[in-house]
């Protein structure tokens, strides 16, 4: 059975990535692709390689409430999200909306998009909040720990600046970013508080941006409250992921270079103070793939009664 889907918010990095999933996406077809800054424009001709006939449109919530959908994705930045919510909730109130801005990732009701944690939530799943990018790899690397933490855990994270959009700014200034790396929302960001409250308990979090594109790598510190080696650390993200896909470990630390174009987490570079009970687990993934497009099209699939990974891997 094949669904009709609605992108609103194409234009930007992950739209532009969901378009390349969904492209070759046996069960899900592009219905619309609304983009007001792009409207006119065939798609193909913003996104290099895929083969989709669709153009660009500039839809209203109004307008897209009306399209006769089985899903749709707002990829639109933080706090643009409620009117088409509002209206798509009003007009087709089972059609699935999933969002990803952090708009509706602190909101009861909408279930957390983060599916090696909450698979079964998502199944038949209507209102979805995909995670953010930083807060997925945190999440992933502290929950195998979260009954033996001890104290606040403290993650270091640098991202491509592709994560600060495309949208001029600092951010995203390939000359400011040349041989540098940018520290910014140092206390009180989004992705913090997206962490502390999925997790269960408070975390730090200490975002930085480079001059690369894309990738992210996390280097994640913890104090546990109880002596643990290496091999049963280890034996702990053995037990979590050992079945799942789209999570690899590894001895080494993982780089960020290394987790571009790749839809998946790498968990690696485990290393253990035994004598102050301190351990350290580095994290990469694809902020606009695994940390954005990839999971949305996980979570529209288990949503809609796919196979999870369809459009993922063949």
């Amino acid at each position: 059975m094949g669904y009709q889907l609605g992108l609103i918010g194409a234009r930007g990095y992950v739209g532009q990535e969901l378009v390349r999933l969904l492209d070759t996406h046996p069960a899900l077809e592009l219905a619309f692709v609304a983009s007001r800054t792009a409207a006119g424009r065939p798609v193909k001709e913003a996104v290099s390689g895929v083969k989709t006939s669709a153009v660009f449109e500039d839809v209203t919530p109004q307008q897209a409430a009306q399209r006769d959908v089985d899903a749709y994705v707002l990829a639109l930045g933080n706090g643009e999200c409620r009117p088409y919510v509002d209206a798509i909730v009003a007009a087709r109130p089972n059609a699935v909306i999933l969002d990803i801005s952090a708009d509706h990732r602190f909101v009861d009701g909408w279930v957390y998009g983060l599916p090696e944690l909450h698979r079964k939530n998502l199944q038949g799943a209507r209102r979805i909040a995909n995670p953010g990018c930083y807060a997925t790899g945190a999440q992933l690397a502290l929950h195998p720990l979260r009954d033996v933490l001890r104290g606040t855990p403290a993650v270091y994270g640098i991202s491509g600046y592709s994560g600060a959009g495309s949208t001029p700014s600092p951010r995203n200034n390939v000359d400011a970013l040349k041989d540098n790396v940018m520290p910014y929302s140092l206390t009180g960001h989004t992705h913090e508080k997206e962490i502390s409250r999925h997790l269960g308990r408070p975390v730090f979090f200490l975002p930085h941006v480079a001059g690369f594109f894309r990738g992210m790598v996390l280097t994640i510190s913890v104090e546990l409250d109880q002596p643990l080696g290496i091999p049963a650390l280890e034996q702990r993200y053995w037990q979590a992921y050992g079945e799942e896909p789209l999570i690899k470990r590894q001895e080494e630390a993982p780089l960020p270079r290394d987790a571009a174009g790749h839809h998946g987490v790498t968990l690696g570079g485990f290393a253990v103070d035994e004598a102050r009970n301190h351990a350290v687990v580095v994290v990469t993934l694809d902020n606009l793939l695994k940390g954005a497009a990839t999971q949305a099209l996980q979570n529209l699939n288990l949503a809609l009664g796919l196979r999870e990974l369809d459009g993922i891997v063949s």
